[in-house]
């Protein structure tokens, strides 16, 4: 998450600090305020991706700030804490421009999947990087890292390890795999796949075949631990 700016606004300290530490450890660049006119100063100046925003702050509660961030024309993805879980809560923050809301007490897990999913929407280009198994793919490298080792890969090689990692536990067939990696206008022999995954295999050092699956006479299939 390098390079992900967070605001983090709540009148609990303990909260703050229980929070901070996950988010770090995420790798996000942080900020944190313990009143509604300090986050207001601090979103202007830091200019977050994401605000985690509670409702019940001193100075300026949460659904003021949320209005006056969002009123800026800012593109930040707003996520309000609440402890209230009323349905005119929950409303009042969406009409006023929250994009998601969590209702205390939540888990670490919890949030976190919210603030993917926000960032997954709101700033896609900024998850540059996505782990599958012992794969992590970082699409604006064009880097593939098997078990925290960069492979070195021809461009082909990459789009065709993506795709198949992309669709892990599926029965991949030849001519799927030369229309989605080498396009469907492609006019060479079928063959060639199979150049390419005998490369793969080396790469990976997967000499049986137990992490690319051939299925004789179907196709090949990604098995991820």
């Amino acid at each position: 998450m390098n390079g992900i700016r967070l605001l983090l606004a709540d009148d609990e300290p303990h909260i703050i600090q229980f929070l901070e530490l996950g988010l770090l450890n995420e790798g996000f660049d942080i900020r944190t305020a313990q009143d509604g006119a300090a986050a207001l100063q601090l979103a202007k100046e830091f200019q977050p991706h994401v605000l985690i925003l509670d409702v019940m702050m001193p100075e300026m509660n949460g659904y003021e700030v949320c209005q006056a961030v969002k009123d800026t024309g800012a593109n930040v993805a707003v996520i309000m804490l609440t402890a209230k879980d009323e349905i005119e809560d929950r409303v009042k923050g969406l009409s006023l421009g929250a994009d998601d809301y969590v209702v205390k007490p939540f888990s670490f897990e919890e949030l976190f999947a919210r603030i993917k999913a926000r960032l997954r929407n709101q700033f896609p280009s900024l998850l540059g990087e996505a782990s599958y198994g012992p794969f992590r793919i970082n699409d604006l490298k064009k880097e593939l890292i098997y078990q925290e080792q960069t492979l070195e890969l021809s461009p082909t090689e990459y789009a065709l390890l993506k795709y198949i990692v992309l669709n892990n536990g599926i029965v991949l067939s030849k001519a799927q795999i030369l229309d989605s990696v080498w396009g469907y206008r492609f006019g060479g022999e079928e063959n060639i796949v199979e150049v390419y995954i005998r490369s793969l295999r080396d790469k990976l050092g997967d000499k049986e075949h137990r992490l690319i699956r051939t299925l004789r006479g179907v196709g090949y299939r990604m098995d991820l631990p």
